[in-house]
């Protein structure tokens, strides 16, 4: 178990990841290269996505998450009073192991801190790009306790995951299937943290759409959430709803979203891996012989998307595409939501409006936010619904 007090692993924390924010730091340009080669995504979009997780790691934001969920930071360190509950003190869970995401970037380095905090030895089942392991030799560095308690190792596949049992707290990204595996090897009493598929959608209501500048602002903050890591995480925009009877036409609408998308496709480049092209150019070629469907697209395969596809078709769920749905309202939405039987993560607005929290809230997402946003959940938001590091410790209280 970590010996340290919390404040000085946030210290740590908080020291490794000014140090990554550096563009130019040899520990992360080598990351960048190797995760860059590993996804096939541009390093410009690995880049960003680099900058927007360590933005969040910052030891005032997460000692505010930790005080949020736990009550105090001193819980983590000794007996502490509680108001109108018993002292109490959140001891660690246990051996804890992350099993990183195919896709998202980095998506294991903020579980792996929280368990730290909460001074759990962590392992990181790690992908081949050593993207964690490069992050936790520079923690390590900052605080050399953490060395034995802060392991990242290569990911060998379903096989590695029998030394599961190993464990008192196992995270896990991945797809349904990924996710039901690890859970067979995962027994009682230890617990099983998951984090399946799922899908994030967007909503534009008629109020948002004023006039052509609204239009194109929206429009470019939703290519934006398409476009980055090639729309294969669960934050990705996969489908879009917008509503008839604006200012700006349904057909309007479209037209500005992909010249956004056009322009990002420029700024990261060709799609992921030629099996990813080929996949969106038939896309396209069968879109384009359904009658009643608008298909705009480059010959390069950088972007797609279908205005009113085929509401019995699913989302294309495919790099840089899109299908966008005239709807009427709200419930149009969530008809064609569950006939897919898709979970939201994430429903990205250009308007709050009331009806649209009930159809996040009726769908299973964890999130509603703003277009442009999708991709970068704020550190104290509940990932997947769950919290950041509550999941992590046992609590044993002091009534003498």
């Amino acid at each position: 178990m970590i010996k340290s007090p919390v404040r000085a692993i946030l210290e740590a924390i908080d020291a490794a990841a000014t140090r990554w924010s550096d563009a130019c730091f040899p520990a992360r340009v080598r990351a960048r290269d190797a995760v860059s080669e590993r996804t096939g995504y541009s390093p410009a979009m690995v880049d960003y996505a680099l900058d927007g997780l360590l933005r969040e790691i910052r030891r005032d934001a997460l000692a505010a998450v930790i005080e949020d969920e736990l009550g105090s930071l001193d819980v983590l360190d000794a007996f502490a009073p509680r108001e109108g509950r018993p002292a109490a003190r959140a001891l660690p869970i246990g051996r804890v192991c992350i099993i990183s995401s195919r896709t998202t970037i980095g998506v294991a380095i903020l579980p792996a801190i929280f368990a730290l905090c909460a001074k759990c030895d962590t392992v990181v089942k790690d992908r081949e790009d050593r993207l964690v392991a490069g992050f936790f030799a520079t923690l390590n560095a900052e605080l050399p306790e953490l060395r034995e308690a802060a392991i990242a190792q290569t990911w060998l596949g379903d096989g590695d995951a029998v030394q599961l049992t190993n464990f008192d707290a196992v995270v896990a990204f991945g797809s349904d299937a990924t996710i039901q595996t690890i859970a067979e090897r995962v027994r009682p009493p230890s617990r099983l943290i998951g984090y399946p598929s799922r899908a994030s959608v967007g909503y534009v209501a008629r109020e948002a759409l004023t006039g052509e500048r609204a239009a194109q602002r929206i429009a470019r903050n939703a290519a934006r959430d398409i476009a980055l890591y090639e729309s294969e995480g669960c934050l990705s925009l996969h489908a879009l709803f917008v509503e008839e009877g604006a200012a700006v036409s349904v057909e309007g609408f479209a037209e500005a979203l992909v010249d956004a998308m056009r322009e990002f496709a420029e700024d990261f480049g060709e799609p992921a891996g030629t099996a990813s092209n080929a996949r969106l150019a038939m896309a396209r070629e069968m879109a384009l012989f359904r009658s009643g469907e608008t298909v705009h697209a480059d010959t390069r395969g950088r972007y797609l998307a279908i205005l009113e596809p085929a509401l019995d078709r699913p989302p294309l769920f495919l790099p840089r595409a899109i299908g966008i749905h005239r709807v009427r309202d709200a419930d149009d939405a969530a008809r064609y939501l569950q006939r897919h039987a898709l979970t939201l993560e994430a429903l990205a607005v250009a308007e709050r409006r009331a009806d649209l929290l009930e159809l996040a809230a009726n769908t299973g997402a964890a999130r509603v936010t703003t277009f442009g946003s999708l991709q970068l959940p704020p550190l104290g938001a509940f990932h997947g619904g769950r919290p950041r590091i509550a999941e992590f410790v046992r609590w044993i209280d002091d009534e003498t």
